[in-house]
């Protein structure tokens, strides 16, 4: 076979990312053990939203999304980062490779997209709370999410597509990330990837910024509207409702946008430390969201106990 053969479609890649972290099978520890504790953790929530009537809520409809999107996200991404570690099965063939990055995206989109969702519905909850019940229904919400849903799938439907326009000058590609990344992979191609570049751009402001800058935007009309408030004991509950919220969206975004605001002012990047940061990001916000939702929210509390009370003995 010549040197200088295409392959349009390789047999597969070989992900070299994991492997070279120092001390990495320490970090394939830590991943089983945080997979585990996402499944624990969002599988719990599932269970008290669906379990308890008073929670079947246009708020709580969102949670029960994120804890679902969460299991999807992890479950695409970390069980074969462990296999690679257990059976150092690095090689993935190219439909594999392809399967698992429209996933992982699709996921990750989505999530972004109910963090979105979460904000509106704090700001229609906080700044018009006399026409919050009739703004924001179950059947409305549920809409609102099918077609962030759909959304998503149009998004990561679009990469996938250019992806498989795309040749490879090797049958076997080496890639330096811990999954199947759309951007470390396109980046091997040899053919021209310049509509990829585009796409992934626009995937970036879709993704990140644009969700992020809306956020943004809803807590400066809900600080407005909170201000108003005269009764200081009013201002500080309706600000504790937002905590739990804050903190989702600083956990989801503020790691990965650190990153690309350094990659795109061309700040020199070790591997290591990129691929630690990207794999951090990926892995942690599953499965802190349960743990703060269920510690910070006091309805989930409340349900808890009372589930724990009806089903005590007593002696």
């Amino acid at each position: 076979m010549e040197l200088n053969a295409t392959f349009s479609r390789p047999v597969g890649f070989f992900i070299m990312g994991l492997q070279s972290l120092p001390d990495s099978k320490y970090y394939f520890i830590f991943l089983a053990f945080v997979y585990i504790g996402t499944l624990l953790g969002n599988i719990f929530l599932i269970m008290v939203i669906w379990q308890s009537e008073a929670l079947h809520t246009p708020k709580y409809m969102v949670v029960f999304s994120l804890s679902i999107v969460d299991v999807s996200h992890s479950t695409a991404l970390v069980p074969k980062c462990i296999n690679q570690f257990l059976f150092d099965s690095r090689f993935v063939t190219y439909d594999l490779c392809l399967t698992q990055m429209f996933f992982v995206h699709y996921f990750y989109t989505l999530e972004s997209f109910l963090l979105v969702i979460m904000a509106f519905e704090r700001l229609v909850s906080i700044c018009f709370p006399l026409q919050s019940g009739t703004i924001l229904t179950n059947s409305r919400m549920f809409g609102i999410i099918a077609f962030c849903s759909a959304l998503a799938l149009t998004v990561v439907l679009a990469l996938t597509f250019l992806f498989i326009q795309l040749s490879f000058c090797k049958p076997i590609i080496m890639v330096m990330s811990f999954f199947c990344d759309h951007g470390p992979v396109f980046k091997m191609a040899c053919s021209d990837n310049t509509p990829n570049w585009k796409a992934t751009t626009f995937y970036m402001y879709a993704v990140i910024f644009v969700p992020l800058a809306f956020i943004l935007m809803s807590y400066v009309c809900i600080i407005v509207a909170v201000s108003r408030i005269t009764s200081v004991k009013g201002r500080w509950k309706a600000f504790k409702t937002c905590t739990v919220h804050l903190i989702l969206v600083s956990v989801f975004f503020l790691p990965i946008l650190v990153t690309y605001t350094i990659a795109w002012i061309y700040i020199t990047i070790d591997a290591n430390t990129r691929i630690l940061n990207t794999s951090l990001s990926a892995v942690l916000p599953p499965f802190l969201n349960p743990i703060i939702y269920t510690l910070k929210t006091e309805e989930v509390m409340e349900q808890i106990r009372r589930f724990r009370r009806r089903h005590s003995v007593k002696p």
